[in-house]
């Protein structure tokens, strides 16, 4: 959600790279956030060759501030 969060949009395999994970559990964790509501997957197509993108929904925005907001209470907790 990190890279959702400052970028408009990031394709498939730009994902993948900078996550440093295979194909199936990026896929898994994408079907996850898909699920919840999180990010919106487009489909097309480059040329020949499939090319799917991700973005986060406004409803993934949130979710997204809220989790580092607790985070954030957290650390600040321990302080």
């Amino acid at each position: 959600m990190s890279a959702l969060m400052v970028n408009d949009e990031i394709n498939f395999n730009d994902l993948k790279e900078l996550l440093q994970i295979t194909d199936g559990n990026l896929a898994s964790h994408i079907k996850g956030l898909e699920e919840s509501g999180y990010l919106k997957v487009q489909k097309g197509f480059i040329g020949r060759k499939t090319n799917t993108t991700y973005s986060a929904t406004k409803v993934g925005e949130k979710a997204f501030k809220l989790h580092i907001d607790a985070l954030e209470k957290m650390i600040n907790a321990t302080k």
